[in-house]
C-alpha cells in the first residue's frame, strides 16, 4: 500500500494537475509524509516543494479518499490517496521533480493515473467537473 497526500484543487471545471519529469501521467500534487509529519505538515511540504506556493494549513478540509492499483509499480499494489481541499498563497510553479501543471477536465480522464480517474468520476458526477 502506497499512502498519498493530494492536494484537490478545483477551479472552473477544473483540476490542477503535475506530471513529474520523465514521465506522461498525470496526478493531482502531493506525495508521502515523511516520519512525524501529519496529513497537513506534510501536504504544505509538498506542494511548496512541487508548486511553489503556501498552502494555508488552517484551511485544509478533508475531500475523500480514493484507492486504485498504483501505476507504475508492481501488480496489487494499491495506492490509497488522501485528498484535500485547500487556499494557497504565491504563484504556481512548476518546481523540484515536477516537470508542467495544468488546468484538466473531464476529457482529459485518460491521462491521469488510476487513482485520479477516480477523482475525476467523482467529481464529475457531483458537477464539479
Amino acid at each position: 500500500m502506497i499512502d498519498k497526500l493530494a492536494w484537490l484543487h478545483v477551479v472552473d471545471g477544473r483540476v490542477l494537475a503535475t506530471v513529474s519529469t520523465g514521465k506522461d501521467t498525470w496526478y493531482l500534487p502531493g506525495g508521502k509524509r515523511e516520519p512525524g509529519e501529519s496529513d497537513s505538515e506534510a501536504l504544505v511540504r509538498e506542494i511548496a516543494e512541487e508548486l511553489s506556493v503556501a498552502l494555508d494549513p488552517s484551511s485544509l478540509a478533508p475531500a475523500g479518499v480514493w484507492e486504485a492499483p498504483a501505476d507504475g509499480r508492481a501488480a496489487g499494489t494499491v495506492v490509497r490517496m488522501t485528498c484535500y481541499t485547500g487556499s494557497f498563497s504565491g504563484t504556481l510553479v512548476a518546481s523540484s521533480e515536477i516537470a508542467a501543471f495544468a488546468w484538466l477536465g473531464f476529457e482529459d480522464r485518460p491521462r491521469v493515473s488510476a487513482a485520479t480517474q477516480l477523482v475525476f468520476d467523482d467529481l464529475h458526477a457531483r458537477g464539479l467537473l
